[in-house]
């Protein structure tokens, strides 16, 4: 099932039509700026929520649902979000993505109930899954492989970290002295200023003449929100719960049925042959299992700050900033250390800082200090992430033809949000059934096992230093 959509051929000035050229550098800083206000977000509602639950009245089940609405919405649909910036413009599906995402974070902040928050979160996630690829795939387009390409990606990298780290101290401190509505507005600014600028420093590609796969958008959407919605959900309840086995079943399920239509498909929303190079392959497993090996960092510490330590939210944001910060540093260092020794060796490092930094942490207490236990843990992390995001990003949306980069970078950021919720769901359950946070990290140390695994089977050693 296929749904023609008409993109007549157009001369180049009437599909590039911005108001001025600017440098890529320019340009490059308003889509680092889009990526930074996506990333903020997380922290920004995780701090927020028990103001909100306080606020307006929400239930358990309702703050679930501030979470997890917005990520299937983000999840399901970054396969469409890329494919729709390849046939209709990136820049077009960019602006329309940060501009849903503002207004809705806008419209949060003044949310009169539980169930309009709910509901604008889901336009949230609609607004991200337009933004997310289709500013991946514009950085793509603007920078060549090689050096280029590497650096633009780790300047990328930085901004996301530093608005991380000043998300957790201007959240933290928004909540000790103000309201939890001031909190989600935070982004608004970000998202205005973009909206502002990118017409006049982003030029439009060129589009891609082409039909929107229609059945396999909607089942790729249904597969990955099945898989995320029972990942989130098996964070909550036990693994063997009708809910949890019956949507992750389903999402498997869904998957196999997405590879048979896009095996058959005429335009396929994902070219399968992006999966028939090992390297790219190797670079996807790298994707998937990394977040894994961070996301429990900041769940756990900032419990274990706030019960065992005493600290106040600010207190607590603040012993954090320390990864975010170490990750915006080094990532900068890692592309040129990639140009020197190659992507499988940066990438190996990575992946054994990360798996050093999960094992450090399996030896926290109550007795613990911060200075001697988890600071050194947090650099090992912090340097391990940029070592470990740029390798197979760049690796992954290389040796593309021009029509598939957005439908690759909505496959990265794909395999990132599953990443994500699979490894939050195992950690959470594991220190459940155990009792204690060391296992949490264990099974950190074992996906960032898997991340070193998928380092060391890339066939080039030098494959991205060409």
């Amino acid at each position: 099932m296929s749904a023609q959509v008409s993109v007549q051929p157009v001369p180049q000035a009437a599909a590039v039509r911005p108001a001025r050229r600017a440098r890529p550098g320019v340009a490059l800083a308003v889509i680092a700026c889009c990526n930074a206000m996506i990333q903020l977000d997380d922290p920004i509602v995780n701090i927020a929520l028990p103001g909100m639950r306080d606020g307006l009245g929400l239930s358990a089940v309702g703050a679930a649902w501030v979470i997890n609405v917005y990520l299937l919405a983000f999840g399901g649909l970054l396969l469409l979000g890329g494919r729709a910036g390849d046939i209709l413009g990136r820049r077009k599906v960019f602006l329309a993505g940060v501009g849903l995402f503002t207004a809705a974070a806008m419209l949060r902040g003044l949310a009169p109930s539980g169930e309009f928050l709910v509901g604008v979160r889901a336009v949230q996630g609609v607004g991200a899954a337009l933004a997310a690829p289709s500013g991946l795939a514009l950085v793509l387009s603007m920078f060549a492989d090689g050096a280029p390409r590497r650096r633009a990606i780790a300047v990328c990298t930085a901004v996301g970290a530093v608005s991380t780290a000043g998300g957790l101290l201007l959240a933290g401190a928004l909540t000790s002295l103000s309201s939890w509505r001031w909190v989600l507005l935070l982004n608004v600014p970000l998202g205005v200023v973009i909206l502002v600028l990118a017409p006049f420093v982003i030029e439009e590609t060129a589009r891609t003449l082409g039909r929107f796969d229609l059945a396999g958008a909607l089942v790729s959407a249904l597969a990955a929100a099945s898989l995320v919605y029972g990942l989130a959900q098996a964070a909550e309840r036990p693994w063997n719960d009708p809910v949890v086995v019956g949507c992750v079943v389903a999402g498997v399920a869904l998957l196999v049925v997405f590879v048979g239509i896009e095996r058959h498909a005429e335009q396929p929303i994902v070219a399968l042959r992006l999966f028939a190079d090992r390297d790219r392959v190797c670079a996807y497993l790298g994707t998937l299992a990394v977040p894994g090996a961070l996301i429990g960092t900041y769940f756990f510490l900032n419990q274990f700050f706030q019960q065992e330590s005493g600290w106040g939210p600010l207190t607590a944001a603040a012993a954090l900033v320390t990864l975010p910060v170490t990750m915006a540093v080094t990532a900068v260092f890692a592309a040129r250390l990639t140009e020197h020794i190659g992507a499988k060796q940066v990438m190996a490092i990575g992946a054994a800082l990360l798996l050093s930094g999960n094992l450090w942490l399996t030896q926290l207490s109550a007795t613990s200090g911060y200075w001697d236990a988890v600071l050194p843990a947090l650099v090992m992390l912090g340097a391990g992430m940029a070592f470990c995001v740029l390798p197979p990003t760049v690796l992954a949306t290389s040796g593309l033809r021009p029509g598939e980069v957005g439908a690759a970078a909505g496959v990265l950021n794909s395999l990132q949000s599953v990443g994500g919720s699979l490894g939050l769901a195992t950690l959470v359950t594991v220190s459940t059934h155990s009792e204690g946070m060391s296992a949490a990290f264990l099974t950190g140390s074992a996906f960032a096992a898997a991340a070193l695994l998928a380092a060391l089977c890339l066939r080039r050693p030098g494959a991205l230093t060409r």
